[in-house]
């Protein structure tokens, strides 16, 4: 459901979950050339936040950082019935994943994969999970696993099996670590 640019419709008033000021009726600046602005959800493998994003019209995106990517397949699943069950049109799911191309598979995982092992230690440490191990990142890695790290030839038939396999028509590539080296990321 893209912003449309309007005149606001009245008072702005507050989310009542969250508190928030919502934005419904404002305009939105710069104006776009069509005078939408596509709007995604992402969403981390909740059914309910699927559903929601369903209910409320908008593309979806699944944000995948860790296993099999297959495992996201019922969400895209579960999002085409339920826009048909709201009455909304039908919408793009999308995917979000990490990932990382240099020159050969083997050059990748050596630039990438330390960087996000400090990451995941952190981010688990704030977060209470246990943090994944060396090889099971490199099971994420592997082929139908959810980091698109390797070379442009491996990255590619990543993205193509993971768009395939999810019924998805975008892919964002997440570039980059925290720590990497600037020339890493060029």
């Amino acid at each position: 459901m893209p912003w449309q640019n309007q005149a606001p419709l009245g008072p702005v008033s507050a989310c009542p979950l969250s508190g928030r000021r919502l934005l419904n009726g404002l305009r939105v600046f710069p104006h776009t050339e069509s005078g939408t602005i596509p709007t995604w959800v992402g969403v981390g493998g909740s059914p309910e936040s699927v559903v929601r994003t369903a209910r409320h019209g908008f593309a979806l995106m699944l944000a995948i950082i860790g296993g099999d990517v297959a495992r996201f397949a019922p969400f895209s699943e579960l999002f085409g019935r339920a826009l048909a069950e709201f009455g909304q049109p039908v919408r793009p799911v999308g995917v979000h994943a990490p990932g990382h191309v240099a020159a050969t598979d083997e050059q990748a995982w050596e630039e990438f994969l330390p960087h996000l092992e400090k990451t995941m230690r952190k981010v688990s440490a704030e977060r209470g999970f246990r943090p994944p191990t060396r090889a099971e990142l490199m099971r994420d890695v592997a082929p139908g696993g959810a980091l698109h790290v390797g070379s442009p030839e491996t990255v590619a038939r990543k993205i193509a099996d993971s768009l395939r396999t999810l019924g998805a028509t975008r892919f964002d590539l997440k570039y980059g670590m925290a720590g990497m080296a600037h020339a890493h990321v060029l």
